[in-house]
């Protein structure tokens, strides 16, 4: 890695002429990842968008969502400013009385029912956005409730939860050292349609192809032969929700043949040996059977891996969200360290980030306690949003009666979506940080929505710490932010202010005054101030004597690489990127030997059975819901059709282009069937994110191209049982042809 030093010396960049072309760096949400871009601008509106060649990290590639942002600045249907509801109409509303009335009802109903009444729930665009993540904490504080949700169990809290049990942080992340890597096993993931996911990684499709350019391999094994597989060495499909086995099958093999690194110069609290009686208690033959992997080929990839120079294994969605989604995670993590591939420069690696979060949020928690309702364990203080509609429906004390929702769209997101609806209809209040009227904030009472991703600075905090490489960015606005609108920042500062003077009702002069200088001291501590200091405490910083003698990575100094900053290759970092109380690697967290009973029950159950099943899948031009209000991502060809193999469709009697219902435990949709030898037989795909035909949203483009919700038939009673986490791949589901 260069000295910091040295890349200090580097001449910076050029700057373009302002009035032609602004090099502005763009957040692309659906990227995971920081861009610089170039944009042409005409006053207020965003023309165009090219990708910036001068960056270091991604090479100047840019994936259709990120050209979709400047429909997004340019919408007509973004909301500005305040609305509240009255009946079935929308008013405009000041932002000084909307915010007040927020906060009285809250603490109202507070009041009224306990903390507990009040939910939250936080969409994962909130994870891009730094004015967002900064405010969270103080503001669950101020509602003190337990009911708090985010997309987090809907997505990557197996991955957290095994990064907390193992190695003592649930954001101390293993990534993948892609670009030295000989040999990637890849189960679940789709980055050339993701661009990269817990792998921040710009130009991941010129990533894939030099593996193999430099002679090693890209193994896939998905249910889907997806857009990924054009990329790889080889593909195989695997029965959703059995890659636990394949994993411990291939685990199996490395001790069989005497694979295993077992003088590991990495600190274990566990002997690598105990392993291998957890992985022996199924067989090679039952694991290829319920895997329909061939026995042959588990072990000709378990050799290959185990003796590639470099390897490293990586899963991702499909994996996650799934019913063994936690175990997944953990039987990765043993497959890397029983081949030495754990910290090892080609293998899975920690990063070095400008500002890690790691030294800046706490370690977390885990089930120090459990919904009201299903009794499922919390996570860093957050209940699996699977069960959010359960604490609005179920009676009793602690119900739901209040939600306060940002940046997320839950109605589409959430298990049972069609339930969540019926639970918001019921609510007694409602509040939507949020610039769009969608499936699930037309239930609000009153929406604040933030200004946009121009309008405010932006460093990513979240996803430089995941990325492939380390790099570092700072981003000023490209608008100036209109006085009519609110950043994230402005919104939660002051509700949260103003909710705990209304708890704190009649004060003394002294607690008054107290509570005027902490506020005072938040409005001072401003984003750049924030990250500033953040930059100077963190690794490439100088620690307060940066203040005395300006050396170190400064905010000042950031601001001056105007295509982002890559502080290098990701180096080995442990025993220093450890949390756990002894510094040391838990290999045998006792939730995960407990879990693998589980998946013996799973044996018994799937031994003879057949069940069609339901995966979901991800698409190039599509991230999640908000996204659908582009008509340039939603044009072309229905993007919500039913894959099928064509023995699967043979054995229904279905044809190509026909309609059919898909059914489940919790409901039916009716949906086109496209025949396609891209999946395996008996599982059939449908997407996620659609479903934009319910009555009252105000997004012109995703109506007029609604799609289907595939989470109107997923079961939010199907979850990874050990984390909680919703499993919304491998879903029992029958067809029924349309007569």
């Amino acid at each position: 890695m260069l000295s910091f030093s040295k890349i200090l010396r580097e001449k910076s960049p050029q700057r373009h002429n302002r009035h032609k072309v602004l090099n502005a760096r763009i957040h692309l949400f659906t990227l995971s990842l920081l861009l610089l871009c170039s944009l042409c601008l005409c006053g207020e509106k965003i023309i165009s968008i090219a990708g910036d060649q001068h960056d270091k990290h991604s090479d100047g590639h840019i994936c259709p969502k990120g050209y979709a942002l400047q429909d997004l600045h340019n919408d007509p249907d973004r909301l500005k400013t305040p609305k509240k509801r009255i009946g079935d109409q929308w008013i405009d509303i000041d932002w000084d009385e909307a915010l007040e009335e927020v906060a009285q009802r809250i603490v109202m109903i507070q009041k009224k029912y306990g903390n507990d009444a009040v939910a939250g729930y936080w969409g994962n665009p909130a994870s891009h956005n730094i004015e967002v993540m900064i405010n969270i904490g103080p503001f669950k504080k101020a509602l003190a409730s337990k009911n708090m949700f985010t997309a987090s169990s809907l997505d990557q809290m197996p991955h957290m939860l095994t990064s907390y049990l193992m190695y003592g942080h649930s954001m101390n992340f293993t990534i993948p050292d892609i670009d030295r890597t000989d040999y990637m096993l890849m189960l679940g993931a789709n980055p050339a349609a993701s661009n990269g996911s817990l792998m921040t990684a710009g130009d991941i499709l010129g990533r894939l192809e030099r593996i193999k350019a430099r002679g090693g391999k890209l193994v896939l094994v998905d249910p889907r032969r997806t857009e990924t597989a054009l990329y790889a060495s080889e593909h195989h499909f695997i029965k959703p929700g059995s890659d636990a086995l394949f994993l411990l099958g291939l685990i199996q093999v490395i001790f069989a043949k005497g694979l295993v690194e077992l003088h590991t110069k990495l600190p274990l609290n566990g002997n690598i040996k105990d392993i291998e009686p957890l992985v022996n208690t199924i067989s090679l033959t039952k694991i290829s059977e319920l895997t329909h992997i061939p026995a042959a080929e588990i072990e000709r990839i378990a050799v290959e891996f185990a003796t590639a120079e470099k390897s490293v294994c990586y899963g991702r969605m499909g994996i996650a969200a799934q019913e063994f989604g936690a175990l997944n995670h953990w039987l990765i993590q043993l497959l890397n360290i029983v081949t030495g591939n754990l910290d090892s420069v080609g293998g899975m690696m920690f990063t070095t980030p400008a500002i890690d979060m790691t030294d800046i949020v706490g370690r977390g928690s885990f089930a120090s306690f459990y919904s009201r309702v299903r009794k499922l364990p919390e996570f860093n203080c957050e209940l699996p949003s699977a069960t959010l509609a359960d604490e609005m429906l179920t009676s009793g004390e602690g119900q739901v009666k209040a939600f306060v929702v940002t940046a997320g769209n839950p109605v589409i997101s959430t298990p049972n979506g069609i339930r969540l609806e019926q639970a918001l209809a019921n609510l007694e209040f409602m509040v939507a940080i949020d610039f769009y009227i969608n499936e699930t904030t037309k239930h609000a009472d009153i929406i604040l929505p933030p200004c946009g991703p121009f309008e405010h600075p932006l460093y990513d905090l979240v996803f430089t710490n995941l990325a492939v490489r380390n790099v570092t960015r700072f981003s000023e606005p490209l608008f100036k932010k209109k006085s009519f609108m609110r950043s994230d920042a402005q919104i939660y500062t002051v509700l949260t202010n103003r909710i705990e003077a209304l708890k704190a009702g009649k004060q003394t002069t002294f607690a008054e005054l107290k509570m005027k200088q902490k506020h005072k001291l938040k409005e001072l501590m401003t984003i750049e101030r924030i990250v500033d200091m953040g930059l100077r405490k963190g690794h490439y910083g100088a620690g307060w004597k940066s203040y005395l003698t300006g050396e170190g990575l400064t905010l000042e100094k950031l601001k001056q690489y105007k295509h982002g900053l890559d502080l290098g290759a990701l180096e080995p970092r442990l025993p220093d990127k450890l949390f756990t109380k002894d510094k040391k690697i838990n290999l045998f967290p006792q939730q995960f030997i407990a879990d693998l009973s589980r998946l013996q029950d799973y044996v018994t159950r799937h031994d003879h059975v057949q069940k069609l099943t339901l995966i979901g899948r991800r698409d190039l031009r599509t991230n999640n819901s908000w996204m659908h209000n582009s008509q340039r991502l939603v044009k072309g060809k229905n993007r919500c059709d039913l894959f099928i193999h064509p023995q699967t469709a043979n054995v229904y009697g279905i044809e190509h282009g026909e309609q059919v219902y898909i059914t489940s435990t919790v409901g039916a949709l009716k949906v086109t069937v496209a025949i396609t030898e891209d999946i395996m037989p008996n599982v059939v795909s449908l997407p996620h994110g659609w479903g934009h035909h319910r009555k009252g949203m105000q997004l012109s483009v995703a109506s007029s191209n609604p799609g289907v919700s595939v989470n109107d038939i997923t079961d939010h009673n199907f979850i990874d049982v050990m984390s909680g986490n919703a499993a919304l791949n491998g879903i029992p589901v029958e067809l029924q042809k349309i007569f």
